[in-house]
């Protein structure tokens, strides 16, 4: 009885992988992007593909000079945790201090595109 289980269970999987595999799926090909639907904001392929708004530059600068993109658009943090990274960057992590207009440049951007609150 157990090995009928365990031979009907690798004959599931083989059907499954190998429809999978007849219709062309490759798991290392890498993904392609679909288009975006008209109301998302377009990405700038120049930036990472960051969100092609106001601010994307002096956040790209700013940012990647200590990380990577990929670091920006996996927060999905409440707007106060932002402006609580800010600090800690700066007071903990050595990022320079910037002006004030730079500064709620950046802070605004990111909140407007990696908040958990929009």
């Amino acid at each position: 009885m157990r090995l009928t289980a365990q031979l009907c269970t690798l004959l599931t999987l083989l059907f499954f992988c190998g429809a999978a595999l007849a219709q062309g799926y490759d798991p290392l090909k890498p993904k392609v992007r679909q288009p975006q639907a008209e109301s998302e904001v377009p990405l700038n392929a120049d930036f990472e593909d960051l969100p092609d708004t106001p601010g994307v530059e002096e956040t790209y600068y700013l940012c990647t000079g200590c990380h990577s993109t990929a670091i920006i658009k996996q927060q999905h943090i409440p707007d106060a945790q932002w402006d609580y990274l800010w600090t800690w960057m700066i007071e903990k992590q050595g990022m320079p201090e910037t002006d004030e207009e730079t500064k709620a440049i950046v802070l605004g951007y990111v909140k407007q595109h990696f908040s958990s609150e929009r």
